[in-house]
């Protein structure tokens, strides 16, 4: 388990930690482990170790990259704290705004003009469009009656095709 969680240790700054991780993932494989199943048990532990660590690794990322606008990050030379937003610079982006207006205006018309009625109402629903929620493929797929991977392959199609007319 040691030897799994070294392979971390430049990533976090505390080993200790990853071979607690570690032994989370050794306990899930003695649990789950079925000999039946024609595997070694150690070549299953180390895949249970080594997944528990990824698993907490990757959420740590995500949480990483969560800040606050309104987060004090420095002091300034009155010692008032300073946020984010007091020393993002605000630039005039009117050209951007109707750059991307004018490809979003393309992109509404493709969608509504290009594609068949099923494939209009798979995107939409996928991305939102209408102002909804953005669905999985999989419950796309489940009202639609098919398979997840088939909505899988028809957005990549669906995606292709948009992306060669853009």
């Amino acid at each position: 388990m040691a030897h799994i969680s070294k392979k971390y240790f430049s990533a976090v700054s505390d080993g200790d930690d990853l071979i607690s991780i570690g032994t989370i993932g050794l306990i899930k494989a003695v649990d789950t482990f079925h000999s039946d199943k024609g595997s070694k048990f150690s070549s299953y532990a180390a895949t249970c170790i080594q997944n528990e660590i990824l698993m907490v690794l990757r959420s740590g990322k995500k949480s990483a990259l969560d800040i606050s606008m309104n987060e004090p990050i420095d002091t300034d030379r009155h010692g008032n704290v300073l946020t984010l937003m007091d020393i993002i610079a605000v630039d005039d982006t009117i050209s951007d705004d109707i750059d991307t207006s004018i490809k979003c205006e393309k992109l509404r018309r493709m969608i509504r003009e290009e594609l068949t009625p099923s494939e209009r109402d798979m995107i939409v629903r996928r991305y939102g469009l209408s102002g909804q929620k953005p669905q999985t493929q999989r419950e796309i797929a489940a009202d639609m009656g098919i398979s997840r991977s088939y909505v899988s392959r028809l957005e990549k199609k669906i995606l292709e095709r948009m992306r060669r007319k853009l």
